[in-house]
C-alpha cells in the first residue's frame, strides 16, 4: 500500500507542474518533496514525473497512477474526518413497554438525539417485568415499566386506568366460564384479571395468551375472549368496554434512571413530559 504522504506530494507536483510550488502548497521544502517523490517511484518501480519537461508532468505510468492517487487521498481525508466526528460514539440504553413506543415518544427521542449528536440511543421494547429485571441487572440506563407499586428510586410515576374490553358483539353474559385473553405467565394484568373476576364471583379460563400487545388486542377484537387492558391502548381498536367485572386499580407507569447528570437528565425530563402528556390525554378520553 502506498503511503498517503508520498501520494500527496506526487499529486501536488502533477497539479502545479513545479517542485517548488508543490512544496509551498504542502508547507515543506523542495528537497523534502523531491525525496518523497523518489520514495514513491521506488515503491512503484517506475518513474512517475518527467523531470526534463517544462513544466514537469506525469509520465505515462504517472498518469495511470494519478487518478487512483486522488481517490486514495480523498478516502483518507474522509476516514480522518469520520474519526474526528464523535457522533454516535456514546450509547444510552433504554427499555420501554411496547405500547409506550409511540410516535410522541419517538419524536421526543428524535429531539434528544438532535441535541446530543454524540449519543446513540439503543431502545428495547418488551414486557414490563422483564424490562424491570434487566434494568436491575444493569442492562439499561433508563427504563419505563408498568407496575402495581413504584420502588423508592422511581424518578416519576403516572397512573394508568384499566378497563375490561371485548369485541363489540361479544356475548359476555352468555359465557360461563369467561374466556380470557391474557399476556403470558408473569405478564402484567394477568393476575389482576383473575383476582377481579374471582371477587365478583365469575368463573374464567385462559383462552388465548399473547406475548405482545398487538397479539392480545387482535385476539380480543376477533372475539376469542375478553381482557383487562389500559384504556389508552384501546382507542381506535373497535373494542367495547365492559361493566360489572370489577374495577381494577390503575397500573403505574414508572420511570427509572441510573444517573441524574446530563445528558441522561435531559432524557429523563423528556420521557417524563411525554408520559405526563399521555396521562392527560388518557384522562380526557376517560371523561369523554
Amino acid at each position: 500500500m502506498f503511503d498517503s504522504r508520498l501520494l500527496r506530494s506526487f499529486v501536488a507536483i502533477a497539479d502545479t507542474g513545479h517542485f517548488t510550488r508543490a512544496a509551498e502548497r504542502l508547507g515543506m521544502t523542495q528537497s523534502t518533496i523531491s525525496q518523497q517523490l523518489g520514495r514513491l517511484e521506488e515503491q512503484a518501480g517506475h518513474a512517475l514525473i518527467d523531470r526534463a519537461a517544462r513544466p514537469v508532468r506525469p509520465t505515462p505510468m504517472g498518469e495511470r497512477l494519478l487518478g487512483h492517487a486522488r481517490r486514495i487521498l480523498q478516502l483518507d481525508a474522509e476516514a480522518q474526518s469520520l474519526l474526528r466526528d464523535p457522533a454516535g460514539t456514546a450509547a444510552i440504553s433504554i427499555g420501554l413497554p411496547e405500547d409506550l413506543a409511540t410516535p410522541a415518544m419517538a419524536q421526543g427521542l428524535a429531539g434528544f438525539a438532535a441535541r446530543n449528536s454524540r449519543i446513540r440511543l439503543d431502545v428495547v421494547t418488551g414486557l414490563s417485568r422483564d424490562l424491570a429485571s434487566r434494568y436491575r441487572q444493569g442492562e439499561f440506563d433508563l427504563v419505563v415499566v408498568k407496575e402495581e407499586h413504584a420502588a423508592p428510586d422511581c424518578r416519576a410515576s403516572f397512573p394508568e386506568p384499566l378497563g375490561w374490553f371485548a369485541a363489540p358483539d361479544y356475548p359476555v353474559k352468555d359465557r360461563d366460564p369467561l374466556p380470557l385473553v391474557t399476556f403470558p405467565i408473569g405478564g402484567l394484568y394477568r393476575e389482576t384479571m383473575f383476582r377481579e373476576l374471582e371477587a365478583v364471583g365469575r368463573r374464567w379460563y385462559v383462552a388465548f395468551s399473547g406475548s405482545s400487545l398487538q397479539s392480545v388486542l387482535a385476539a380480543v377484537w376477533a372475539g376469542m375472549g375478553l381482557s383487562l387492558l389500559p384504556i389508552s391502548v384501546t382507542r381506535g381498536q373497535g373494542l367495547r368496554r365492559l361493566d360489572g367485572l370489577g374495577e381494577a386499580a390503575p397500573m403505574l407507569v414508572s420511570l427509572y434512571a441510573r444517573e441524574d447528570q446530563e445528558p441522561v437528565a435531559d432524557l429523563v425530563r423528556m420521557t417524563a413530559e411525554v408520559l405526563e402528556k399521555r396521562q392527560g390525554a388518557a384522562k380526557r378520553g376517560a371523561m369523554g
